[in-house]
């Protein structure tokens, strides 16, 4: 089904959150970054937050925004951020680390605390968790009225995402595992009110940190406040990954909000004398462009291949116009 981004907020007034996606090189923080401008055009408070490890928001705007929301000159109410997980890795690998000592001495397991560390932050998801918890703290802080985050590749935004529930298992396991321990101590201990009245770290951490996950996994799952877009050209390879993921998206619960097509050649700037390369271009794009309408509910608009790159201010309100057209 045709529609656009415009009908889709005017369909979704509470919406707050969302998050574009897809294949890499199809256009994510340029599309992310004409929705945000638009956003903060119609009086909201608006971040665009980049999760993607491989940055451009700094390059897109001519300007460093690196670790920090920075306020795009020209743009009331427009900030920027290339999100920093250094700090956040630091910090989770000094809490884990703590946790696990302390687990080991209450345990009363002669080891140290390291060898655990090292093994628990190799994993290839430290990083995305990193981004999430980076991604709660800002939402939570909840300082803008509106928020886009432009993600990494769909492949880490899935696993970005899909933290909430991934983190959701894992805590609901060790939360009962934690109360059924507690549980066995009391019953086998003599001195029971000593054993209610010490502090259980770990219980506590669990607690909080379920409370946490629980808030964002709500927060991603409102379908009235949270969106996720995909990006898409209209060749093989882009199609193909929305096809393939968009699924896994519906399976973690985080409400699809449609598809873009990004950098469609104009028509009207074609003749019968232009190039073989370009007619042959316009043949391809009409026939995947039928296979992207056919495939995908709710795509919701087409931009434009312009004949300069997209950087600088300037050019991002080129691509707003294109993806909100004026009535």
């Amino acid at each position: 089904m045709k529609t656009t981004m415009e009908d889709f907020f005017k369909t979704h007034p509470q919406m707050r959150y969302i998050y574009f996606g897809g294949k890499g090189g199809v256009g994510k923080s340029v599309v992310a970054a004409s929705v945000a401008l638009w956003m903060a055009q119609q009086g909201k408070k608006t971040l665009l937050a980049s999760t993607n490890p491989v940055h451009s928001l700094s390059n897109l705007f001519k300007q460093d925004v690196f670790g920090k929301p920075v306020l795009i000159p020209g743009v009331k109410g427009l900030f920027v951020q290339e999100i920093d997980t250094k700090d956040t890795i630091k910090r989770s690998k000094n809490e884990i680390k703590e946790k696990i000592s302390w687990f080991l001495k209450f345990a009363d397991i002669p080891t140290k605390a390291d060898d655990f560390m090292e093994s628990a932050t190799m994993n290839p998801a430290f990083e995305e968790s990193a981004m999430f918890e980076n991604m709660i703290n800002i939402m939570f802080e909840d300082a803008f009225e509106f928020y886009v985050f432009d993600t990494a590749p769909t492949a880490n935004a899935r696993r970005l995402l899909g933290m909430s529930k991934v983190y959701t298992l894992w805590v609901d396991k060790m939360y009962k595992s934690r109360q059924e321990a507690t549980a066995m101590r009391l019953s086998l201990s003599f001195r029971k009110k000593k054993v209610t009245e010490e502090r259980d770290p770990l219980m506590e951490y669990l607690t909080t940190f379920k409370d946490r996950i629980e808030h964002m996994r709500v927060l991603l799952t409102d379908e009235q406040k949270s969106a996720f877009f995909f990006i898409t050209l209209l060749e093989s390879l882009p199609i193909a990954v929305i096809r393939r993921f968009i699924g896994w998206f519906e399976d973690f619960g985080i409400p699809i909000g449609g598809v873009i097509i990004n950098e469609v050649i104009d028509k009207s700037e074609i003749g019968k004398d232009s190039a073989p390369f370009i007619l042959n271009r316009i043949k391809m794009q009409d026939r995947y462009r039928e296979e992207v309408y056919q495939s995908f509910e709710n795509v919701c608009g087409e931009i434009p291949l312009f004949e300069n790159e997209v950087r600088g201010v300037d050019m991002v309100k080129k691509v707003t116009q294109a993806l909100f057209p004026s009535p």
